[in-house]
């Protein structure tokens, strides 16, 4: 098999964050010749391989790819890709996780009792070898232990034989010198947490994967085509090929891309593009799958296969997006990679250059090669971030903020721009009432009978809108006699044995009643950005009202908050028309503003704003916004009203539609940041000083003891600071 005639698909089991995506490129980049023809879906666990000019089997990426301690099945191109895992991808891995933070619990308390108290249990002349771990104690965390680093070891292993030593490596050596030195608590302490974590990320990952089934619920499973004798058959959308027409019945899903052939109806497209009213498609409009069809029929001829519609490219950019983003890179995670080797080089030289250079026998140099080993040991520096984080996690979900893990904890505080979705987002997401406007003699409460009396039969948000309007108003809705939908347009009825009308500026044209002056009222609501709805009768026309996607009352003060956090550039993005938007970024003085954006659009937005400024937020509720969401530097959604695949998609959900959350959040990142660099310079500084007093010959092993023990509570009481909501 050779990879030069062959695209390779393979089902990778483990791969769950960019630490295995870097990890596969370096082992399989060798196999295949260049790091650049592989690709990786993180959501859906997958990775394919390019065709190129170096030859390779199957076989042979297969085999690469387990020396990483990883699994990969090779997939057919048919074959489609499934979110099931092994059990040790998931449940498996909660599971060791819990065994080792009860096994250390119970580890802990035979200690106390076995020892005859707490004091005891921690040591009453310091932490370390000195004092006593009874041999039920050690085997209790030996379990534990060994539960919570089972799945680290092979990562582990591999960087060691790579040389390459990262995350995994420093919590296997850290782990090994904690139990040399007989201090098993603290071990099982650091493995727990560091279990916990890779559990917690392994979980985010998860309901990320969650969001592509959210993404496929939009499309209906069948297609209704009409075959050239006439009769009807639904068959899968994937069956249906491009040219065939197909039939979409009122409030029915579209299952395709196409252009509409027959009918005219209103279709809600916010699915897709995010506008917030229904559009109307007549013959010769282009509709997506995923929308919503409104009150007519439609007949409609497929332009797209259903593995290439607009919603399956969404899909397909959600993982390629995710894939592309790379993590914050945490500072200790790269301190790791010299860290490690050069204090296990260093004790080394102690050991078998202080006796040949400085004289002394060789168990006093032993000694102090041991010492200096110990408070080496990274414990409360790898235990530092990890608690801060998790007391960051707590506070910000107390404070209705769900971040969906610790690498999206300290990304607010690096962001120097914004991007906003509008609907939903800036604005209430619903069409309410501007103003009412009668004509002719025609009162205000008459011309809100007339049109609620019509629209109550309507399940249109514009007519929801009005009819809530009128009823608010007390105004009575009486009856309609003939009522009948006129698709794409408005309605017609009796009331009171008269013929009345309601409908569009467009359908007003067909009327023959415009008259100069409606006309420049119309067109001026609508470059203010707001909808018309036209009543009239046989003779002339009675009114129309005017109805708006209102701001969130919160919008302008959020937005001068974050202003003053020292956010550079606000951007808005909308599916919207060109009108609309101006006229709500004019409202809210934005920097900047795109508008009539599919989702490509917006991700092509947001990635300019990431060139050009770095750290770039997504802000949006709507599937269309899931795209832009992942290829943001951090995705933050609108949980309450948000959509589920914005919601699962994004980093950071805002679980109370508050925009003020926002500034919020920036300011409690800084904090943590602020937290974790506290925590890793203290921790920093005291193995400095104790290494200087190790070559001095004025520390003992018991002092190193202490000071990692204290300096790990300290790191852990200074973390836990950010518990308080500020």
């Amino acid at each position: 098999m050779n990879s030069s005639q062959e695209l390779f698909k393979f089902k990778v089991h483990g791969l769950c964050c960019a630490e295995e995506v870097a990890l596969l490129k370096r082992e399989v980049g060798r196999v295949v010749g260049n790091e650049d023809r592989i690709g990786f879906d993180i959501l859906n666990g997958t990775m394919s391989v390019q065709p190129g000019a170096v030859e390779a089997s199957a076989d042979d990426i297969t085999e690469a790819v387990s020396r990483t301690g990883m699994r990969a099945e090779v997939l057919r191109q048919d074959e489609p890709v499934t979110s099931s895992k092994r059990f040790w991808d998931g449940p498996g891995r909660n599971f060791l996780t819990v065994i080792s933070g009860l096994f250390g619990l119970a580890g802990f308390l035979t200690h106390v009792w076995l020892s005859g108290g707490a004091q005891a249990a921690f040591g009453s002349e310091g932490m370390g070898m000195t004092h006593h771990v009874p041999p039920a104690s050690k085997v209790l965390y030996a379990v534990g232990i060994a539960a919570g680093i089972w799945l680290v070891l092979p990562k582990a292993w591999f960087a060691l034989r790579r040389v390459r030593p990262d995350m995994n490596l420093l919590m296997v050596v850290a782990v090994s010198g904690a139990v040399a030195i007989n201090e098993w608590f603290e071990a099982a302490v650091v493995v727990f947490l560091f279990s916990a974590s890779l559990a917690l990320e392994s979980w985010s990952v998860g309901r990320a994967r969650r969001a592509i089934a959210a993404l496929m619920d939009l499309a209906p499973p069948t297609a209704c085509i009409r075959r050239d004798d006439g009769t009807e058959v639904h068959v899968p959308p994937e069956e249906v090929s491009v040219g065939t027409l197909f039939i979409v019945r009122p409030g029915e899903k579209l299952p395709l891309d196409g252009y509409v052939v027959h009918g005219s109806s209103n279709v809600n497209q916010s699915p897709i593009t995010g506008e917030s009213i229904p559009v109307v498609k007549q013959p010769g409009d282009t509709v997506f799958a995923g929308t919503v069809n409104g009150d007519g029929a439609l007949e409609i001829e497929c332009t797209k296969p259903a593995q290439d519609t607009t919603l399956a490219h969404i899909i397909r950019m959600v993982g390629e997006a995710q894939s592309r983003r790379a993590p914050a890179e945490q500072w200790v995670e790269k301190f790791a990679r010299i860290y490690t080797p050069i204090v296990m080089g260093l004790a080394a030289t102690v050991l078998i250059a202080g006796p040949l250079l400085f004289d002394g026998v060789w168990s006093e140099w032993l000694y102090r090669s041991l010492v200096l080993l110990v408070i080496a040991c990274p414990c409360a520096l790898v235990i530092s971030t990890p608690v801060s984080i998790v007391a960051s996690l707590a506070a910000a979900a107390r404070n209705g903020v769900l971040i969906k893990g610790g690498v999206y904890v300290e990304a607010p505080a690096r962001l120097d721009a914004i991007a906003l979705d509008k609907t939903g987002t800036l604005t209430e997401g619903t069409p309410t009432v501007g103003g009412v406007v009668p004509l002719d003699d025609h009162t205000e409460t008459e011309l809100l009978e007339r049109a609620s009396a019509l629209e109550a039969r309507s399940d249109h948000p514009l007519a929801r809108a009005i009819v809530d309007y009128a009823r608010d108003r007390e105004v009575t809705i009486q009856p309609v006699e003939d009522f009948q939908i006129v698709p794409g347009k408005g309605a017609v009825g009796r009331l009171n044995n008269k013929r009345y009308w309601l409908g569009s500026h467009r359908y007003l044209q067909e009327q023959g009643q415009e008259t100069a002056e409606v006309c420049e009222q119309l067109e001026a609501l609508s470059k203010s950005g707001q909808s018309v709805v036209v009543i009239g009768n046989d003779e002339h026309v009675c009114g129309f009202i005017s109805l708006a996607d209102t701001v969130r009352p919160a919008a302008n003060d959020t937005l001068q908050a974050l202003r003053e956090t020292g956010i550079r550039h606000l951007v808005m993005l909308t599916g919207d028309n060109q009108q609309t938007a101006e006229a709500v970024a004019q409202e809210l003085h934005l920097d900047e503003v795109h508008a009539e954006l599919l989702p490509e659009g917006k991700v092509h937005v947001v990635e300019t704003l990431v060139g050009k400024f770095g750290g770039v937020a997504m802000v949006g509720d709507g599937v269309n916004d899931a795209p832009a969401l992942a290829r943001a530097s951090i995705g933050i959604a609108m949980g309450a009203a948000g959509s589920d695949a914005a919601i699962e998609t994004a980093d950071i959900a805002l679980m109370s539609d508050d925009l003020a959350k926002l500034p919020w959040l920036i300011r409690h990142s800084r904090r943590t940041l602020r937290i974790i660099r506290q925590n890793i310079g203290f921790s920093l500084a005291v193995k400095v000083i104790f290494v200087l007093l190790t070559f001095s010959g004025y520390t003992s092993l018991w002092a190193a003891i202490a000071a990692d023990a204290g300096t790990s509570l300290l790191v852990i009481f200074n973390g836990l600071r950010l518990l308080k909501i500020n």
